[in-house]
């Protein structure tokens, strides 16, 4: 009876060895990691949160999305006629300035006696000259008679080149044609004060419409240029070197709404067209 029971004890004590060796044995294995699978990126967007689904680039639209506007919209229309070629079949009054290492390589002006005409220049870079309508204002019109009357300029022989040579300024040519007559006075530099005046008035004139070519430019196929050719109207017009700021007016309106441009850039349209407004109220009093 006592051996059963010796018998007994041994193999209970033998079962709880052997459970707990198992035991410890099965908890020494290294565990195998979980690999979860991965979810492409778009339909991780979706599957996130329904109500929040990305759709493609493509499908999507732009919320600053440019509307369409009409080309034509924007262009210098300050002379409703600036289309009609026979008034301007017949220029009476011309000037060209030529240097060849200017920006501005080259500038002819011609209009008529109400001051429609045409501008062509050609810049650095250019192949060809580029040529726009031109509409002379009424006051910047009367400046440029006043000068050619106050100088006598088809009667007169007078030589308005300054008696040192200031070649590396440009050349102006400036041509008169009226009844049949003809006169052409070249100069690069003088001191008459009425020829200095004429050849002022048109070289503002050829910054004005040479500056609309640009921001025109601008806006169709870089708009990024915008801000930079704003600042320069704005020096321009703090240097008085435009030919009639005032006659600009309705085209920077335009370009102050016009969204193919940056906002920099309209709000600094609408910041030059107040100054003009308060220098012209300025002058008037």
């Amino acid at each position: 009876m006592l051996k059963k029971r010796s018998y007994l004890m041994v193999g209970l004590f033998a079962a709880v060895f052997l459970a707990l060796t198992i035991g410890v044995a099965a908890q020494a294995k290294t565990k195998k990691p979980v690999i979860k699978k991965q979810i492409p990126v778009t339909e991780a967007i979706v599957q996130t949160e329904t109500h929040t689904v990305e759709q493609p680039a493509a499908v999507r639209g732009k919320k600053n999305e440019r509307p369409a506007v009409a080309a034509e919209t924007l262009r210098p229309t300050m002379n409703p006629n600036a289309g009609d070629k026979s008034v301007i079949a017949k220029p009476v009054y011309s000037y060209e300035f030529t240097h060849p290492y200017f920006i501005v390589r080259k500038i002819i002006i011609e209009h008529n006696e109400i001051g429609k005409g045409t501008i062509s220049f050609m810049k650095s870079g250019y192949a060809e000259m580029v040529s726009d309508p031109l509409q002379v204002s009424p006051a910047a019109l009367e400046r440029l008679k006043t000068a050619f009357t106050a100088l006598n300029f088809l009667d007169s022989t007078e030589d308005y080149q300054y008696q040192k040579d200031f070649a590396h300024l440009g050349v102006m040519k400036i041509s008169l044609r009226k009844d049949g007559r003809e006169r052409t006075s070249v100069f690069n530099w003088t001191d008459n004060k009425d020829a200095k005046l004429l050849a002022d008035e048109y070289r503002k004139l050829g910054n004005q419409y040479i500056w609309m070519f640009d921001i025109n430019l601008a806006r169709e196929n870089q708009p990024l240029q915008a801000p930079g050719l704003m600042a320069e109207l704005d020096s321009l017009v703090r240097r008085k070197e435009v030919s009639d700021p005032e006659q600009m007016t309705p085209f920077l309106r335009k370009l102050e709404t016009d969204e193919r441009i940056p906002l920099i850039a309209r709000n600094h349209a609408g910041k030059i067209i107040k100054a003009i407004e308060k220098q012209v109220e300025k002058d008037r009093k």
